[in-house]
């Protein structure tokens, strides 16, 4: 969703900056188009961002007392589109 907002952001920003020739006495059309289109970018990375990392899943399971008296420790990372891999 992040992503596409900041999308949004950036097209109405680049809008207001190169297509809009008008002038209001208020506000300075083309600052707050590049202040838009900044925010576009910054709000598409964190969307980038919070995808990479929501897309990782770490399990540990520990048990007490395996077979030969020691304690065994089992990781599992699971990425998207492989198996799991145990390290």
């Amino acid at each position: 969703m992040s992503i596409g907002t900041g999308v949004v952001l950036f097209v109405i920003g680049a809008i207001l900056t190169f297509a809009l020739n008008i002038q209001v006495e208020w506000a300075d059309l083309d600052l707050i188009g590049y202040i838009l289109m900044g925010a576009g970018v910054v709000v598409f990375l964190v969307g980038i961002i919070l995808m990479a990392r929501r897309r990782r899943t770490d399990v540990v399971t520990r048990t007490e007392g395996s077979a030969d008296g020691g304690n065994a420790t089992r990781r599992t990372v699971r990425e998207p589109g492989a198996g799991d891999e145990v390290v």
